[in-house]
């Protein structure tokens, strides 16, 4: 086949060639030059085809079943074979999922190789000056004769054992605090350790886990699309997962065979038996991942990533707030800020089984989309930085009349000079009844209340997805979604949605324009939120948005409603503030100045969760996959009836 399309390729180069000799073979040229490249083009697809078909042939003593029932899904570079039945699971809407991955980790491989070079350079720099002050501590020793030589050689002695067991010489970590080149070692064994620290201080590869692999889809991007990967570790405890996966690397070529290993094993045994040995572990279960948290945060590398998905979002949004609490040691609340409040209670609970090992997480990326959320966060070992770990997490006070929300934060410090004391914190921020509404609290929480990204991270990641936008299938969703994150007020917890302000007071809503404007003018910062086109964070307390409300009632009145509504005690009261409605030059963003699409709607229907693995498909399944999925699975049971049950025929009788 390939002699035939050399050939090929070799007329149209004659052909081409003679077309300056003749007269006007214009006509002759244009005929072989098309008749060549189509039969090229043919060629290469009847490569391609003996090419699948050899690969479906060596592998087809290994399936259960005719070829025929397997089909070809491709996303990004990579392309797997999928079987009729739901045996493997696979959910086209986590593309969503996989293409927002690949841009942090691209980002991730970045930064990581940036803080090495820094951290190399800074070394290098503590080496020179130890070895300056060296050379004048040997100049005064020559001056003044030492008595003291034993002594010197024990300081020496001691100063190599620390340097040699020091955390960074063991984890090959990028901290920049762990090194410390002291006084006493000599300028020989400076420059022999520092060129030994050289030698194992070089960068390797990320190696990344995903715990859970099914298909092995998402491991065979990371291996394909991402330039720098060293290894991708896909475990699942499914036979029939390991058994898809081993298929689909071997379906994708030399490079996928070289950098993907497929192992059968329980993730959280094989994560606890490989600790601090991944630099990315990746988490995402069919559900909740509570299980496997504990066992993930030590599989990690300090400064490694940790990327974690839940879809138990009924759950965390507080459907079953018991349930949420012994699951994530949080309890939820049920307010418009529900969905970010999930995400603040997963980063919490992870924080929490990091604590158990002296360690803890700096998030970099949080996302809530379609019916789930990821969350990025990079994972350190400090025991003196764990101690800020209360600093971080706050209850929240929810009152039940006017959705008002308050936070209480944990702990809390004291400095004086150089030491710092840590002390809990003072409460509580709300007296026993709302002093808008005059109604009772629920506290939930406790959540994470410090910042949920990193803007310079996220910044470097949407620079990434654009100048990269072709390899990106899901690229609209998740620009969308990246760019009203970088938008967002990083350090305001929670949000307000203008809606459900108005819903309280019976009353007209103002524009989102205007609302902001009133926000700004009284001197208070607001921006939106990824999480609901609906949703404002602002860092305005909430009497100063009730007095703002009640400014826009004043000229937009109610009708009378009854007195102990919570809407009718708040606007009894005078507002305090008087509310400045003018158009402010920042009450729009500069996406929504340029009229950048932030809220896609989904691409096509039944765009959302699908069945787990192994389940059968059934005609109660068809709000989650549709009439047209359901049909075809029925219709293929039908025609799949086992042969013992088939009726019986003359032949069959007579034999």
């Amino acid at each position: 086949m390939f002699s035939h399309i050399h050939v090929l390729k070799l007329q149209l180069k004659v052909v081409a060639a003679t077309s300056f000799i003749g007269t006007n073979p214009l006509t002759f040229f244009n005929f072989w030059s098309f008749f060549c490249s189509k039969a090229i083009e043919q060629a290469e697809e009847r490569q391609k085809e003996q090419t699948l078909n050899l690969f479906l042939h060596d592998i087809g003593g290994t399936m259960s079943s005719d070829l025929s029932d397997y089909k070809i899904i491709k996303e990004g570079e990579a392309e797997i074979l999928m079987h009729a039945k739901n045996e493997v699971f696979y959910n086209k809407t986590q593309v969503n999922n996989r293409d927002i991955s690949i841009a942090v980790l691209r980002t991730f491989i970045s930064k990581r190789k940036q803080e090495h070079e820094a951290y190399l350079s800074k070394r290098t720099k503590g080496a020179q000056k130890a070895s300056e002050k060296d050379d004048s501590s040997e100049l005064v020793m020559e001056e003044v004769p030492d008595t003291t030589a034993p002594e010197d050689h024990k300081s020496n002695g001691q100063c190599k054992v620390e340097e040699e067991a020091s955390p960074e010489e063991r984890c090959g970590t990028v901290e920049e605090d762990s090194i410390k080149v002291t006084e006493e070692c000599s300028t020989t064994e400076g420059q022999i350790n520092l060129s030994e620290g050289k030698g194992k201080k070089e960068l390797k590869p990320p190696r990344i886990l995903e715990a859970l692999s099914a298909s092995g889809l998402r491991s065979l991007r990371y291996a394909r699309e991402i330039e720098g990967i060293g290894l991708v570790v896909a475990v699942d405890n499914d036979k029939a997962s390991v058994e898809a996966c081993k298929r689909n690397i071997k379906f994708n070529g030399s490079v996928a065979v070289s950098k993907v290993e497929s192992h059968f094993a329980d993730a959280r045994v094989y994560m606890l038996t490989n600790p601090k040995e991944f630099d990315v572990v990746d988490l995402d279960p069919y559900g909740s991942p509570s299980v496997f948290l504990d066992s993930a945060v030590q599989s990690v590398v300090d400064g490694g990533m940790l990327m974690c998905t839940a879809t138990d979002m009924a759950v965390l949004c507080g459907g079953n707030g018991e349930v949420c609490y012994s699951k994530y040691g949080s309890y939820p609340l049920r307010g418009k800020y529900c969905h970010e409040m999930a995400l603040r209670i997963v980063l919490a609970c992870i924080e929490s089984h990091a604590n158990r090992y002296k360690r803890y997480i700096v998030p970099v990326l949080s996302v809530q989309m379609d019916f789930y959320l990821r969350v990025f966060v990079r994972v350190y070992t400090s025991a003196s930085a764990m101690k800020n770990t209360p600093l971080k997490l706050s209850y929240v006070y929810q009152c039940t009349g006017c959705d008002s929300f308050h936070l209480q934060p944990i702990g809390r410090t004291i400095s004086k000079n150089t030491s710092v004391r840590y002390l809990p914190g003072f409460g509580p921020v709300v007296p026993q009844e709302c002093s808008n509404c005059g109604k009772k609290f629920n506290m939930g929480g406790p959540i994470w209340s410090a910042p949920i990204h990193d803007q310079e991270w996220v910044a470097a990641i949407l620079a990434d997805v654009k100048s990269m936008k072709d390899r990106y299938p899901a690229y609209d969703r998740i620009s969308a979604v990246l760019t009203t994150i970088s938008e967002e007020l990083p350090d305001v917890p929670l949000f307000l949605s203008l809606h459900n302000l108005c819903a309280t007071l019976k009353c007209t809503s103002p524009s989102a324009i205007m609302f902001r404007s009133a926000v700004i003018n009284a001197g208070y910062r607001i921006s939106g939120t990824h999480v609901n086109p609906l949703g404002l964070k602002s860092d305005a307390p909430m009497d100063v948005i009730w007095d703002i409300m009640r400014c826009w009632v004043k000229n937009h009145p109610v009708k009378p409603q009854p007195a102990d509504l919570p809407g009718s005690i708040i606007l009894a009261k005078e507002p305090v503030l008087q509310a400045n409605f003018a158009r402010a030059v920042a009450s729009l963003s500069k996406a929504q100045a340029k009229k950048v699409a932030r809220f896609l709607p989904n691409p096509e229907r039944h765009w959302g969760p699908k069945l787990r693995a192994g389940r059968q498909i059934t005609s109660k399944h068809v709000s989650l996959l549709g009439p047209e999925a359901i049909n075809g699975a029925l219709n293929q049971e039908d025609e799949e009836e086992p042969k013992s049950k088939k009726p019986r025929t003359e032949d069959s009788l007579t034999s």
